[in-house]
């Protein structure tokens, strides 16, 4: 199963592992260590976060790091943006249909 980028950060979990790799490259026990579940289901996380191609994971020896690869977030980026631009146009006329209502009220106001 491909998963999408808002599948891998919907669990706070591989936020948090974003959060920690976005600063510095770990290994799998680094990363591990930050966490108080198991070093499987960090396994699992990583593993999800690689399919959706925001960590890449290398040997190096024994070991496996981990490296974020945070490019695929502007997908997020862009999705929130699209929607922050019809809210602000949607709250641009309230903002102005308050405004109209206003002016009506104060000229109503000055005819009493």
């Amino acid at each position: 199963m491909r998963r999408d980028v808002f599948q891998a950060i919907a669990d706070p979990n591989r936020r948090a592992i974003l959060g920690l790799l976005a600063h510095r490259r770990l290994t799998l026990n680094g990363v591990a260590e930050n966490f108080s579940i198991s070093r499987p289901a960090i396994s699992k996380h990583v593993r999800i976060l690689a399919e959706c191609g925001l960590v890449v994971t290398r040997r190096h020896g024994r070991e496996r790091y981990c490296e974020a690869r945070l490019e695929k977030l502007h997908e997020v980026s862009e999705w929130a943006e699209h929607y922050c631009r019809i809210w602000a146009a949607r709250l641009d006329r309230l903002d102005d249909y308050l405004m109209e209502l206003q002016i009506k009220e104060k000229k109503h106001d000055r005819k009493k």
